[in-house]
């Protein structure tokens, strides 16, 4: 394993099978992601005076090109991790996901989500079910009455705010599905 990893025990003593399932672990996570610069893991024990009930708490930090990610499993937040095996497998989990999104993130691909174009029905032609509307950018673009979702043409009225998928028509820009945001605007405003 090329990754330096440093394992940590606190109020316990150390032990060769955790420390072998930490390594695991920490090997999946390289494989997963090969520029970690390094790893440290602290297991820590509650304090000797709990008895009963003894939920452990376990800490990952990774120090990846440019920056830190840290997952940690409280004692408080659940009960199993009263297994010790569990509270690593949990904090492994939490640190996997973290590093999943930086990845995702370096790559470039976090997901962006695009506003719909919207706008406001500038022209109704209810007898030949047609209207435009007036794109938020300015420009006019056509819809039919089958592009009004829900059924709720006869509902718009000039003002009335909109939200559109646009695509290229014979004759310029067209609304291929139109959604209702809102009442129409009083004259004026």
């Amino acid at each position: 394993m090329e990754l330096p990893l440093q394992i940590t025990f606190r109020h316990m003593e150390p032990s060769a099978a955790i420390e072998a399932r930490v390594q695991e672990h920490a090997q999946k996570l390289e494989r997963f992601y090969d520029h970690i610069v390094s790893c440290r893991v602290v297991i820590e024990a509650p304090h000797k005076h709990h008895h009963k009930g003894r939920v452990y708490h376990a800490r990952v930090d990774i120090t990846v090109k440019d920056g830190k990610l840290v997952a940690t499993r409280e004692p408080e937040q659940n009960h199993a991790h009263e297994d010790i095996y569990v509270a690593l497998r949990d904090s492994f989990e939490a640190i996997r996901r973290q590093l999943a999104g930086y990845v995702r993130r370096r790559r470039g691909a976090v997901k962006v989500h695009e506003d719909a174009p919207h706008g406001r029905v500038l022209r109704l032609d209810p007898q030949r079910d047609f209207g435009t509307i007036r794109s938020s950018d300015g420009r006019e673009v056509y819809f039919h009455r089958n592009s009004v979702l829900n059924g709720q043409f006869d509902k718009l009225e000039v003002g009335t705010e909109v939200r559109f998928a646009e695509e290229s028509g014979d004759t310029g820009p067209r609304a291929s599905t139109v959604h209702l945001v809102g009442k129409p605007r009083a004259a004026g405003s």
